[in-house]
């Protein structure tokens, strides 16, 4: 399993706050300068996804979802140096433009699946045109874990913001 550390300045945005309340668990929240139901296709359409999925270096040459509960996505994230890191897992809980929840778990060489965490985001209006995301991902086996994808998710969110701020969204 990839554990992205990123060390990079982060350019402030509206406020926001990361928070890791336990060693199974990691919390971030940010709000981003979009309205919810921009928010939420940014994390359910593909042609959004490839344009933050992964931290800052990062590309997401595949990406494949079928969008139902039940549905199973699988991405490939492709680092800097050309690795390519699989992850995928199986969406429990979708609501437009309100919430999504999934498992999460990164393919071993041998494309088998490691340790499933779960995902759960909320989308809420915070303000005309702004979106308040709480991100809640459980389930890690280690600490190491939860703050390599403390840096990673944070890094991804940095690109969020700025495709949710740019032109094409």
């Amino acid at each position: 399993m990839p554990i992205f550390n990123t060390s990079r300045k982060r350019r402030p945005l509206v406020p926001s706050a990361n928070d890791i309340s336990a060693a199974d668990e990691l919390v971030i929240t940010r709000v981003f300068i979009a309205p919810p139901a921009l928010v939420f296709a940014a994390w359910t359409e593909p042609e959004h996804l490839a344009h933050w999925s992964g931290p800052e270096g990062f590309t997401t040459p595949h990406y494949e979802m079928d969008l139902r509960p039940g549905g199973r996505y699988r991405a490939c994230l492709r680092s800097p140096e050309g690795e390519d890191h699989w992850v995928g897992g199986v969406y429990r809980e979708i609501q437009p433009p309100v919430r999504l929840v999934m498992t999460h778990a990164w393919e071993s060489v041998r494309g088998r699946p490691g340790p499933e965490t779960l995902v759960t985001v909320t989308f809420a209006e915070e303000g005309p045109g702004r979106t308040r995301m709480h991100f809640r991902q459980t389930g890690f086996t280690s600490k190491a874990s939860r703050d390599g994808h403390e840096g990673g998710w944070s890094s991804s969110f940095d690109k969020l913001a700025a495709h949710l701020e740019g032109p094409a969204a």
